[in-house]
C-alpha cells in the first residue's frame, strides 16, 4: 500500500471512530529537505499520525500546531527554516540546511470542495489530479489559505477561488502540470496583492507488470510491494501454486504466452520487468512490449541472450524503433555486485526508481547538482 491510500483508508477509519483529522501538505521547500512538496501525513486528535512530513523531525510539532492553533477550524502554514542558528532548531532536529513550507488543514467530510474524496477517486479511477491550493496571502484580496481549484482529465473543475483572472491562470497552469506530471509553487500577481498556490499532481501507484514467478520473482514484488507499487504478476505456466506465493502482489494472471496479449494491459505508466527464465516466453513477451507504450521494459538475463531475441524478432519480421530499444533495459538492474535473488531484486528495483525520476542511479557523493530538482516559479 502507498502513502497516499494509507492516509486515505486512516480517514476512513478515523471518520468511523469520531476522531477530528487533520492533513499536512508540505507545500514549498528550499535547500536541502528530507521530503519534498506533496509528502503528506494525517494526523488525529488522539495523536495518531499516518504518512511521514519529515524524517521525524516535525511530526509531533505539527500535531502541537493543530491542538493550539486550529480551534477556529481555519488553515494555517507553519515555516521550519533550519538556516537559523543551531540552538534554536535544536529541538526540531531537522538535520538539513533548507527551509520547509507544511500547510495544516482540518478534514471536513462535508465539504464540497473534498480533497479526501478528489484523491480516493483519482486511486480508484486509476487517473491523475490536479489540486490547486493556496498557501500564501499577501495583500489585499478576499482569497483565504487553503482556497483551492480541482481539475479532473476530462477537464472538469471544482473551484471556491472567486476571483476569475486567478481562476483561469490556474486552470492554464494545471492544464499543463496534467501535461508534464510535475508539481510546482507558482506566485500569481493580483491587481492588490498575490498569492501563492501549490500546483500538485495526483500521481498513481506505479504499476509494475512481472512477467515471470519463479523464486527470484518473490523479492521483487516484495520490495515493489513496500514501495506501494502496484504489482501484476504474470505467470506463463499458468501455475496455481503462484497465487498464494505472491499473495502480497495486486493480480497474479495465470496465462499461456499464445493469449498473453489478450489478459495483459500495458500503458504509458507500466513498467514491465521479464524474468521468466524460458526463451520462448520471453520471446512473445517481447514481442507484445516493444510496439507497447511502455515506459520501462527489463529483461533478465545476458545481453547476449536479449540480443540473440531481437534477432529473432527481426527475422520474424518484426521491425523495431530506437525509441523503443531506448526502454529496453537488459541487462536489468544497475551493477551493485548483486548474487542472491534479493540482492538482484534491489539492483532491479532501484534502477526503475532512477528511470522513473530522471536519475542516473550513480553515487550520491559524485553529485554536485541538487539530489532533488523542484519547480518554484
Amino acid at each position: 500500500m502507498n502513502e497516499l491510500q494509507a492516509i486515505l483508508n486512516a480517514f476512513e477509519s478515523s471518520q468511523q471512530s469520531g476522531e477530528t483529522t487533520y492533513l499536512a501538505t508540505v507545500v514549498k521547500t528550499q535547500g536541502s529537505t528530507y521530503r519534498r512538496p506533496g509528502a503528506k501525513m494525517l494526523i488525529t486528535n488522539t495523536g495518531r499520525m499516518v504518512g511521514t512530513i519529515s524524517a521525524g523531525c516535525l511530526e509531533n510539532d505539527v500535531f502541537e500546531h493543530t491542538r493550539q492553533r486550529m480551534s477556529d477550524g481555519n488553515p494555517i502554514v507553519v515555516t521550519y527554516n533550519n538556516t537559523a542558528s543551531e540552538d534554536i532548531l535544536w529541538g526540531f532536529g531537522l538535520g538539513c540546511n533548507g527551509i520547509i513550507q507544511v500547510l495544516i488543514e482540518r478534514l471536513d467530510k462535508q465539504n464540497k470542495l473534498n480533497l479526501i474524496e478528489f484523491m480516493q477517486e483519482c486511486l480508484d479511477n486509476k487517473h491523475l489530479g490536479i489540486v490547486a491550493t493556496v498557501f500564501s496571502v499577501e495583500g489585499a484580496t478576499d482569497i483565504k489559505i487553503g482556497s483551492r481549484l480541482l481539475l479532473y482529465p476530462n477537464g472538469d473543475i471544482i473551484s471556491n477561488i472567486k476571483d476569475k483572472n486567478l481562476t483561469q491562470s490556474l486552470i492554464a497552469d494545471a492544464q499543463q502540470a496534467f501535461i508534464h506530471q510535475k508539481s510546482k509553487a507558482k506566485n500569481y500577481q493580483l491587481p492588490f496583492g498575490s498569492v501563492e498556490v501549490f500546483i500538485e499532481v495526483i500521481q498513481l501507484p506505479t504499476p509494475l507488470v512481472l512477467f515471470g514467478a519463479g523464486y527470484d520473482a518473490v523479492p521483487v514484488a516484495q520490495f515493489a510491494q513496500a514501495l506501494g507499487w502496484q504489482v501484476t504478476v504474470v505467470d506463463c505456466r499458468a501455475n496455481e501454486a503462484t497465487i498464494p506465493r505472491f499473495s502480497m502482489a495486486y493480480d497474479v494472471i495465470l496465462t499461456r504466452r499464445e493469449i498473453l496479449y489478450k489478459q495483459v494491459l500495458i500503458d504509458s505508466q507500466t513498467i514491465a520487468v521479464v524474468m521468466t527464465h524460458n526463451y520462448l516466453d520471453d520471446l512473445e513477451i517481447l514481442k507484445m512490449l516493444l510496439p507497447s507504450p511502455a515506459r520501462y521494459i527489463g529483461i533478465l538475463g545476458p545481453k547476449q541472450r536479449t540480443e540473440r531475441l531481437l534477432q529473432d524478432l527481426h527475422t520474424q519480421g518484426m521491425v523495431y524503433t530506437s525509441e523503443q530499444l531506448e526502454r529496453l533495459y537488459a541487462p536489468v538492474g544497475i551493477d551493485i555486485g548483486a548474487d542472491t535473488p534479493e540482492e538482484i531484486a534491489i539492483a532491479v528495483i532501484a534502477e526503475i526508481q532512477a528511470v522513473k525520476t530522471s536519475h542516473n542511479g550513480g553515487f550520491l557523493r559524485k553529485n554536485n547538482q541538487p539530489i532533488h530538482f523542484y519547480e518554484t516559479i
